[in-house]
């Protein structure tokens, strides 16, 4: 018989901030915690660039030609998180690795914990490129 819990808050019982969840098998656990997304965004980078989805973003800025920077709306604890991105240079075309493929890099050096920063370059000719898909996510811990 299938149950339904329906809650509002989950808290961890001997650390409020702590969920150990059973895996597959249940041979392991995870913490819930650790694997949440902690932000993410998709944005149009062509023309004058707008957000069509966020989570825990506050705000974008296009930085240069086939570079946005995506500021969060909660700061992560430290910058040792993972940001991952994606970009296609038109929506709904597979443009990875052909002549008009993209590559996407960490757009600065310096990682800090109120935003991050991708580029976007142009596989073919090797230069930047405003994107009209383009979007990332960030794993680690919120502050």
């Amino acid at each position: 018989m299938a149950s339904i819990l329906k809650v509002n808050t989950f808290t961890g019982a001997s650390t409020a901030g702590s969920i150990a969840v059973t895996g597959e098998g249940n041979s392991t656990t995870t913490n819930l915690q650790q694997g949440l997304c902690k932000h993410w965004i998709n944005i149009n980078g062509t023309g004058t660039i707008a957000t069509r989805d966020s989570f825990n973003n506050s705000s974008i800025t296009d930085v240069n030609t086939g570079t946005y920077k995506f500021t969060f709306s909660n700061n992560m604890a430290n910058d040792d998180f993972c940001a991952a991105s994606i970009g296609k240079m038109n929506r709904g075309t597979d443009n990875n690795g052909g002549s008009n493929g993209v590559n996407t890099s960490d757009g600065e050096d310096a990682v800090n914990t109120t935003d991050f920063t991708v580029a976007y370059i142009n596989v073919a000719s090797q230069s930047d490129v405003d994107v009209g898909y383009a979007g990332g996510h960030v794993r680690g811990d919120l502050a």
